[in-house]
């Protein structure tokens, strides 16, 4: 599966989690200046779209949801934290989850 990861700086511990969970390819759009990002078009292989809504803002998340939502690629929308990322994940593709997500997400 290939994952495009968007938002925070350092997603080091996120990709190791998304690549438990079976993501072969991860690329990372820090979202840093919004203007570059929401000119970006989601790549073509893309599978799974996630996004660390901490650190993103309104628009940029709105058009990267509307360009997913187009090609119907799944959204994971998630706090920077490796448990609500892994839990979000879960959720939206009805995985069984080793633990519980205790509504920290």
């Amino acid at each position: 599966m290939s994952v495009l990861v968007v938002g925070a700086d350092e997603i080091t511990p996120i990709k190791a989690v998304l690549s438990d969970l079976g993501a072969k390819k991860i690329e990372h759009w820090d979202a840093r200046n919004e203007n570059r990002v929401n000119r970006k078009v989601i790549p073509a292989d893309t599978e799974c779209v996630v996004m660390l809504t901490s650190f993103l803002n309104h628009n940029t998340m709105k058009k990267i949801k509307g360009d997913a939502k187009k090609r119907n690629i799944p959204i994971v929308c998630a706090k920077r934290s490796v448990s609500c990322v892994y839990c979000e994940f879960c959720k939206v593709f009805g995985m069984d989850k080793e633990f519980s997500c205790k509504g920290e997400c």
